[in-house]
């Protein structure tokens, strides 16, 4: 057909890029589905009377050039200074392979949490190699995962001594040292204060060991100090009180470990093993326990297990989704955590050693003693006499004077009470950055880096070894490190090999151009409590970017600070608690939750102080709003919310949202709307149109930030203006209201992301995507459902963008589990949906609108043919036990091996489905859970353990 000039469209990011199915795609998709335009499905989809009113419309998309150009010269509105401040953020050194093989490699940042551990051998192995870390530098037993920030570290280590002491006292009061960074002191008192605990501020000094459940001291404090806290640690221990030691990681290269002192929990940041400072996050924070308080230890544990096979495989251990499990009973909201800058903070132990380690902390420590020595001589009053990287300057009225010229000359000191400024440096600080200092201080002097001069305090020097596992005494030369990298990446299967089809979970696409932004270093080397002034360009695109979210969900004001899904409900939670204490109404405590709702969200409750009353659901799967109306009538008086999830948990456009909300409101309460599933409304429908008061929006799923293996994740919660004045603060901007994490955006630098998606896709983009991600979803379930019942539908017969597969069928008739589906998948080169949630033995299956019809096609010719084979065990013509399914996975070594089932190898490794000569090979055989929980191992073993664990 020849050419005209008419058929020429615009560049178009949306429907070229972002959007998978093509017109023509998208045409035999509908006529599979049974529709003519994708308008008609949408129309039968969702209810006309949620439907919004006014397109989305914040002018034209822009093209992948003009956003980087634009997005660009908002960057460069922030001034990059060296920053000097601390208070738990410090400059680093990425090293250049972990840069490019991890944090820029999407083999990484696209991966999901490892549920599956036989698809995610190789973070699974990189995080033990965090526990590993960790435990080794805190002298402890057992580390997990990773945590979201240090102060919300502290604040899960605070409710965990809550529930694990056996004090006397009263259990009603913690004690914190009054040289904890301020962000900590404040995070925790807000953790606090529903919980009815009593927060002691002073000095380590005047703890009174026998009237708290429990005390946190920094180690080393805010301002330096670098003290021993065996006495206080042995005094709370008398009592039965359990202790915290907040640590600075790099210090414990070479200070004495808090295990060694005698602490039941460190908790800490590894920000400064290779993370950026990104303006206060992401950066993955730990915790390290005793072996005794395992079980009541928040986050993710990886465990070491076998598989089928009896050879090493990892898998995570313990609290594997306990909040699914326990509800309002669960130790923690904490559903992930920062798994990708974990990985980054345990390679570049891997890449340094301990060797390299101790060498950066001695740098660090010596070029402190320096700057020290040179300001003593000249008159000032340095405090503290032993410290590690931080000192604190007695200056009196010339506190301005000195912090302005020290700006001038490109460094941002901290500012210490009315008469000191402190001073804290890292690995980056070079001699020039020293004499600037001491030039801010009117001091002319050069730097001699010769000088190798020592200020810790001889009683604390660490004796003991640490990062003795071989893994971190690896050759490391670039080569072997890039390819030990390598093979870890190669082990996993990310989006980048295949579509993840998790419900709920939204695994999207996450554009290349999109990830650009977040290593410029005008977005990655600010400090978070740097000069307002300095973060215009961060301001801009924060003010833009929640200006874009209220148009979005129809709320009037937005709060970036919640930096994970399970923080944006409980800042939520609490903004609406805040808002009843105000109008004289804090009784109001009784929280009505959906059993099908997500697990966080009765935890995240229950971490407000509030009773949750769980509601029914009906034979559809809807909320039972009989029982809905009865529940709020019965606790009129002390409704405070109602949280709800829409479109439901179980991929349903219920179409009695609006009624729910107006009971709910009827009788008192607020109105939560969890935004795990906006995906499906973005342009079609807004959560404050219809009846939502608060949500938290997952920005790692509708809006593109990659989940990372685990973390990073954004969750800024959304607000009615009536709630805006009760959003939680910051200290550092002078809010009253408490905080919910350290940073008062939470983690600013990957908001990029989700400003890039929503530049580049414009209010027609965004609302044809939501289009085509309903459009996918019916169309898997229209091509599966035949061979697997589609549990709930709308009363149009439609789902949302996600559908739920009954796999209970096969398991009565043949034994086949949802689990034996799941593992056959892998054979096929797929990550397995949702398993058995919201309802047990099902799989929630969302395909998301960046999948095209081939992958779909794939998908759907995989669960087929796991049908077929399904069907031939009910047939009784294959052996129950032996065959492909409970075989699965299939490895290389199932291929090579001998065999002698009653499959051929190219049935058990060659499905219907797999890509052929790009296969994925899984690593491991099935993991064996019960072994890993009998036999718990955490931390890198060695390799005879392996064997003998074979035998």
């Amino acid at each position: 057909m020849a050419f005209k000039l008419t058929d020429y469209e615009a560049y178009d990011f949306a429907n070229r890029r972002h959007i998978g199915p093509s017109p023509r795609e998208m045409a035999d998709m509908l006529q599979t589905i049974g529709f003519n335009t994708l308008d008609e499905l949408i129309d039968a989809t969702v209810p006309p009377a949620i439907r919004q009113k006014e397109a989305l419309d914040w002018g034209p998309a822009m093209t992948e050039r003009d956003a980087l150009f634009h997005m660009k010269e908002v960057a460069s509105k922030n001034k990059v200074l060296t920053s000097l401040i601390g208070q738990g953020y410090y400059g680093t050194t990425t090293p250049a392979p972990i840069l490019r093989n991890i944090l820029e490699n999407p083999a990484w940042y696209t991966a999901y949490t490892p549920y599956q551990p036989e698809i995610s051998q190789g973070r699974l192995e990189a995080l033990l190699n965090f526990q590993t870390m960790v435990s080794d530098l805190t002298g402890l037993d057992i580390a997990n995962a990773s945590l979201l920030d240090e102060a919300t570290a502290a604040a899960e280590a605070m409710a965990m001594a809550h529930r694990g002491a056996r004090s006397k006292a009263n259990n009603a009061a913690f004690f914190v040292d009054k040289n904890c960074h301020p962000q900590t002191i404040a995070v925790i008192k807000t953790r606090a204060e529903p919980l009815g605990i009593d927060v002691v501020v002073a000095e380590p000094s005047e703890l009174d060991a026998g009237a708290v459940f429990g005390a946190i001291f920094q180690y080393p404090g805010t301002n330096g100090h670098v003290t021993d806290f065996t006495d206080q640690i042995a005094a709370l221990h008398e009592h039965k009180g359990i202790a915290v030691v907040a640590a600075d990681i790099l210090s414990l290269a070479l200070l004495k470990s808090p295990g060694e002192m005698g602490a039941d929990i460190a908790v800490g940041s590894t920000q400064r093993f290779g993370v950026p400072m990104g303006y206060g996050g992401p950066h993955a924070a730990y915790m390290a326990t005793t072996d005794k308080l395992k079980r009541s230890m928040p986050g993710r544990i990886i465990g070491v297990s076998i598989d089928a096979r009896g050879n090493k495989a990892y898998r995570l251990s313990l609290q594997t989704r306990e909040q699914h499990i326990r509800r309002e009973k669960a130790n923690s909201n904490v559903c992930t955590a920062q798994a990708l800058l974990a990985v980054i903070a345990s390679m570049y132990a891997v890449y340094h050693g301990p060797d390299g380690i101790k060498a950066i902390a001695q740098s660090v420590h010596r070029k402190t003693a320096r700057l020290a020595a040179g300001l003593e001589e000249a008159g000032f009053k340095v405090e503290p006499e032993v410290f590690f990287d931080t000192i604190t300057v007695e200056v009196g009225h010339l506190q301005k004077t000195v912090m302005e010229a020290a700006v001038q000359r490109g460094i941002n000191l901290r500012k210490v009470g009315e008469t000191k400024v402190g001073i804290s440096l890292d690995e980056q600080t070079r001699p020039e950055t020293i004499e600037a200092v001491w030039g801010a201080f009117g001091i002319d002097r050069k730097d001699d880096s010769s000088n190798k001069q020592y200020r810790l305090p001889e009683t604390l020097l660490r004796e003991s070894d640490y990062l003795t596992h071989p893994i971190f005494h690896k050759n490391r030369a670039e080569a072997e490190i890039t390819r030990y990298m390598r093979r870890l990446a190669d082990r996993d299967l990310a989006l980048d090999r295949a579509m993840i089809p998790l419900g709920s979970c939204t695994m999207k696409l996450n554009a290349t151009i999109e990830m650009i932004p977040v290593t410029w270093p005008e977005f990655g080397n600010l400090h978070p409590f740097c000069p307002a002034d300095q973060a215009q360009g961060y301001h801009q695109m924060i003010d833009d970017l929640n200006d874009k979210l209220c148009q979005i969900t129809g709320y009037d004001a937005i709060s970036q600070q919640p930096n994970s899904g399970a923080q944006g409900e409980y800042a939520g939670l609490l903004t609406i608690r805040n808002y009843h204490a105000s109008r004289g109404e804090a009784h109001r405590n009784v929280c009505l939750i959906p059993t099908s709702a997500h697990g966080t969200n009765p935890a995240s409750a229950q971490m407000v102080g509030w009773k949750v009353v769980p509601i029914k659901a009906d034979a559809n799967g809807n909320i039972d709003v009989a029982d809905f109306r009865e529940k709020a009538e019965k606790h009129s008086d002390h409704l405070a919310a109602c949280m709800i999830t829409y479109p439901s948990t179980h991929g349903v456009f219920e179409t009695t949202v609006q009624e729910v909300c107006q009971i709910t409101h009827d009788h008192g309460g607020q109105v939560y709307i969890d935004g795990a599933n906006m995906n499906a409304m973005v342009g079609l429908s807004r959560p404050g149109d219809i009846g939502g008061d608060v949500s938290h929006l997952n920005l790692h799923k509708t809006f593109c930030i990659p989940h990372g293996g685990g973390g990073p994740g954004m969750g800024p919660i959304g607000v009615k203006a009536h709630l805006a004045e009760h959003l939680p603060g910051h200290p550092e901007y002078g809010s009253a209201l408490g905080p919910v994490s350290a940073a008062p955006f939470g983690s600013p630098s990957i908001l990029p992301v989700s400003w890039a998606y929503i530049l580049l896709m414009g209010g027609a983009g965004l609302t044809q995507a939501t289009k085509v991600a309903i459009l996918n979803a019916n169309y898997i379930a229209a091509r599966l459902q035949d061979a697997y019942p589609i549990l709930y539908t709308s009363e149009s017969g439609r789902v949302a963008h996600e559908c739920i597969l009954d796999t209970r069928p096969l398991n009565d008739e043949g034994g086949v589990t949802v689990d034996d589906v799941a593992k056959r998948l892998i054979d096929s080169g797929f990550h397995a949906p949702t398993m058995s949630w919201p309802v047990a033995g099902t799989l929630m299956v969302e395909p998301t609108e960046s999948e095209p019809k081939d992958e779909l096609d794939r998908f759907c010719d995989a669960m087929l043919s796991i049908r077929s084979e399904a069907q031939d065990i009910i047939d009784g013509k294959i052996d129950a036990e032996n065959n492909p399914l409970k075989h699965a996975p299939h490895t290389v070594r199932d291929l090579v091996g001998e065999w002698d089932r009653p499959y051929s190898r190219e049935q058990a490794c060659f499905p219907p489905g797999n890509l052929g000569v790009d296969k994925y090979w899984p690593a491991v055989n099935r993991v064996d859970n019960a072994y890993g929980d009998r036999h718990l191992i955490c931390t890198c073993p060695p390799m005879e353990d392996y064997a003998e664990a074979a035998e």
